[in-house]
């Protein structure tokens, strides 16, 4: 399984941008699938995740009503769109697969996902 993440960039703040995460395979349908973010300095956080079918989302408080995470099963995609961006949402955004969970309850660890993108940079000036 194979995952490309793109659609980073530079924006202003206030500005916003969408994020695309490909994947390969067959099952991406019954996966669950992560957005995670990585600063300088700073560990990996999460962001956002959603369930395999799409009707259950779970976002980090410090993204919540401003990113939007959904997915297309048909197309093996996976979004993270993202509005009214902020100087601290710097980062590189990493996406993930999590193949073996069916609940949503730990979507929130590193640890649960068994693929991973290389990663996109999205960089937000003030």
């Amino acid at each position: 399984v194979q995952l490309q993440a793109s659609g980073g960039g530079l924006v202003q703040a206030g500005g916003s941008l969408r994020l695309s995460c490909a994947v390969s395979g067959r099952t991406f349908s019954s996966y669950i699938m992560g957005w995670f973010r990585q600063a300088p300095g700073k560990e990996r956080e999460f962001v956002a995740a959603i369930s395999s079918g799409g009707r259950s989302t779970s976002y980090a408080d410090s993204v919540k009503g401003r990113f939007t995470i959904s997915r297309d099963n048909a197309k093996n995609t996976v979004y993270l769109q993202m509005i009214s961006l902020k100087p601290e949402d710097t980062a590189v955004y990493y996406c993930a697969a999590d193949r073996t969970s069916f609940y949503m309850t730990t979507a929130h660890y590193t640890s649960q996902y068994d693929y991973w993108g290389q990663g996109t940079l999205v960089t937000v000036s003030s």
